[in-house]
Formats: C-alpha cells, structure tokens, sequence
C-alpha cells in the first residue's frame, strides 16, 4: 500500500534489545520449544473436533437462534453498502475517504484479531452469502440446485487465487489505495463469487471466497469452537488447529498469506529501496510482481521441500520395516503454518491497525465529502502517541516467536502420531531447520534490514 496506507513499522531503534539478540533470542525459543515437547510430549495429545468444554446451553440457543444470524447477516450487508456508497460517491482520496481504510484496514486486518477471539466470524456477517442466497430465493434456483457442490478437485485453489490477485492490489499496484480501485476490487470480486455461489450453492463460499478461508483458517485458533456434534465449546486452540480439513489448494493458501506477508517486509529493506530506486510506473509494477512472485514461491519452495527432505530421511531409516505411511507431508504438516501466518500478520500490521485504523471511523462522519460530522469526529486526527515505537517493537517480534513456537507444537504433535521410534524427532529435523529460518528472516525483515 502506498501513502495514506502505507504500512509504517518501526524500525530497529524500536527494540529495546540490540537487533541480533532478537534474532538469535528468537530462534532459540524456537529451537528450545522443539527440544522440550521432545523430551515431554511423547504421544498425540491434541483431539480436534472431538475436544472442548461445551458453552451453556442457552447460550448457544441464543448464537445459533435464526434472528440472530439474520441480524448478523443484515450487519454485514449494511457495511458493504457503506463502504461501497463510500468508495463510489465520495471523494476519491484516501485521506479524506474512509472506503480504503475499510477495506485494508478493519476488513483485511480486522479479519485476524475478530477471527482469533470469535472463530469464523466472517462466514456469520459474510454480505455475499446474503445477496446469492436472496437472488437464488427469487430466481427459483435454491430449490433446482440443491445438494449441486463445486468438484472437490478445486479444493481451496479459487480462494488462493482470490487471495494473489487481493495481495498484488494491496501490495504492488501503486492506486490501491484509491476509492475507485477499492470499488472496482469489490464489484468485480463480488460479482465473481456470487455468480460461482449461484452454481455451486452457499457452500462455495466455504472455499472458494478467500476472506471466508481467511477467517476460518485464523478461527481455528480461537478458544472458541464447534465440535464435530455441533456444539459451541470452550477449547484448547491448538485442538481447533489440530482439526483443519486438508484439501487440494490449501498448501497454496497458507503459502499466499505467508508469502506476501513476508514481501511486504521485503519492501521495507534497503536492498529493496536500493533495487527500485529510479524506477517509475510500469517498472515498478513489474518488479513489485516478480518481488511478491518470489516471495511466495520461497516459501513454498522451502516449505515442500522441508516436507519432502523429512519424508525421505523417514524412509531412509525404515527401509527394512515401513511402519507408516509419509506421504503428502506438506499438506499434513500445513496447519503448523497458520499460526506462523497469524504472527506475522500481527507483526507488520499492528501498527496499521492501531494509527491508520482510527481514520475508519474518524472519516466515517463524512464519507461522502460533503463537510458532514455526523458521528463528531470530523476534527478529530490520528493519535500516533497511542502506543509508543519501544511496545511496538516488542509485540512485533513477540507475535513471530509465538507464532512460531505454536506451530512447532502443533507440527510436534502430528510427527508423534505419524512417526514412529526415533523418526518422531528425526521426522522433524527439516522443519525445525525451516522455521527457525522463517523466524530469523521474519525478524531480520520485520526491522527493515
């Protein structure tokens, strides 16, 4: 993103340790974590779908009631209308127009810190689902296209395709911010999901709406969760990562969140400065797409491949007794990835939510440039002194470590339940090596290096 919603992160001087520290303070917590759940964690603990405490039940009656998923359902419309009246008649700055700060800001960061507390918060307010599932009402085709579901071949791979085309808009193209574009996103990607929800049902969405992948992904780290008998429950959030469905394209997905996540510290660096400096328009649209490119495929170069290598030193020592089977390690280790997703989301955009997440509602008083103040805040201006550069700092890099260490316990406990003998540790060696190089680089690039 660029000017208003350029995405400032502190520098090293936000630290209040020098900057190798945090590095190899990091990768040793990584490494440690590895070492204890070793020495501890012997057999599979995490039970999936089948864990977690039950809520009362007159709460769950009240949260699975139909007037309050109507009331959700409504909730969600009347924000997309907003925003769309906001991106298409007001004035087409982002200083001045809230529409961009919606949809960057609330809607795609939003996303993390609402799914983590809530679950799948946006399959509830989700305005897509309303509008497909209203016009199929009044067409007829909800009743002659009942139990039609698109072919499970696609799995999760429209949502990854969803999910480049939103980071190449956020990250790389230089009018991102520009009310008109974040028009065209929405009515283009609305349209497209819609269309595709009226032929293969409402449970397209499920997988193929990347925002719906998106928070249900993140939800499964929530303390708050449905069992597989359609209880609300209280969790472990690691037995909600524990329960994630592996489908075709969902390596992709997690790759897509990692990857860009991980350009967009790239473009703070000075070896980027240094490489794009000069360039202007066309130049820069090229290389921000070979930057983002590369950076996805590095991390699903190094991920696969970190499966791939485990498999092998697996086999290598079981070739007189193969146990049980390795393959497809990439997708049965994938989860380990979501909270590495979630931490370094934290990470690079923590400091967007807190300061540029004001102007959403500080620009909400006249959406439509017309020197409007109908909520008061039309004077009000971003308090930058909210959280001080030193808190920054150390929630960023908290947020990576955690995140990292959380996936080597959940990558832990899958390796136990899917190794045997001494492969439950050396099963593991590649990964480990992985994402200790994902939390140094995380921390490297978080800090503009």
């Amino acid at each position: 993103m660029n000017g208003i919603l350029s995405h400032g992160l502190g520098g090293r001087s936000d630290l209040p340790v020098p900057l190798w520290l945090a590095v190899y303070g990091g990768a040793s917590a990584v490494v440690l974590s590895f070492l204890v759940l070793g020495a501890f964690w012997l057999t599979p603990k995490l039970k999936g779908e089948s864990a977690g405490r039950p809520i009362p039940e007159a709460l769950q009656r009240l949260i699975d009631a139909r007037p309050t998923r109507i009331a959700l359902r409504a909730l969600g419309v009347l924000l997309f209308a907003m925003m769309v009246l906001a991106a298409a008649l007001g004035p087409n700055e982002s200083a001045t127009n809230p529409a961009p700060t919606w949809l960057y800001v609330w809607l795609w960061v939003g996303l993390v810190p609402a799914s983590l507390a809530f679950g799948p918060v946006w399959r509830l307010v989700n305005p897509l689902r309303a509008f497909s599932a209203g016009i199929a009402r009044l067409t007829g085709r909800a009743r002659r296209e009942t139990g039609r579901s698109a072919p499970e071949r696609l799995g999760y791979w429209p949502a990854a395709a969803g999910l480049v085309v939103f980071v190449w808009l956020e990250l790389v193209y230089a009018d991102a911010s520009k009310p008109s574009t974040v028009l065209a996103f929405v009515a283009v990607y609305s349209l497209v999901q819609v269309a595709l929800a009226l032929r293969y049902g409402q449970g397209w969405y499920e997988r193929g709406d990347s925002f719906e992948v998106y928070s249900s992904l993140v939800g499964r780290l929530s303390p708050l969760g449905r069992r597989s008998d359609g209880r609300l429950v209280v969790r472990n959030p690691l037995d909600g990562l524990a329960s994630v469905a592996v489908r075709p394209g969902l390596v992709a997905v997690v790759c897509v969140l990692l990857g860009s996540t991980a350009f967009d510290g790239v473009t703070r660096t000075q070896l980027w400065s240094n490489l794009t400096r000069g360039t202007v328009g066309f130049q820069n649209l090229v290389l921000g797409s070979l930057g983002l490119g590369w950076s996805i495929a590095f991390i699903a170069a190094t991920y696969i491949g970190a499966t791939r290598l485990s498999a092998q030193m697996v086999r290598g020592s079981n070739r007189s007794k193969q146990s049980k089977p390795v393959a497809k390690l990439d997708e049965r280790f994938v989860h380990s990835l979501i909270p590495i997703v979630v931490g370094y989301t934290v990470a690079h955009y923590f400091s967007l939510f807190v300061f540029q997440g004001q102007a959403g509602y500080i620009l909400a008083s006249d959406p439509f440039g017309r020197g409007w103040d109908v909520f008061g805040t039309g004077d009000w201006a971003i308090n930058f002194l909210v959280v001080s550069t030193r808190a920054i700092g150390l929630v960023q890099v908290a947020a990576i470590v955690t995140g990292h260490v959380v996936g080597v316990t959940a990558a832990h406990d899958r390796a136990v339940g899917i190794f045997s003998g001494l492969d439950k540790r050396r099963g593991q060696y590649a990964l480990l090596a992985v994402m200790v190089l994902y939390t140094s680089v995380g921390i490297l690039l978080l800090l503009g290096t």
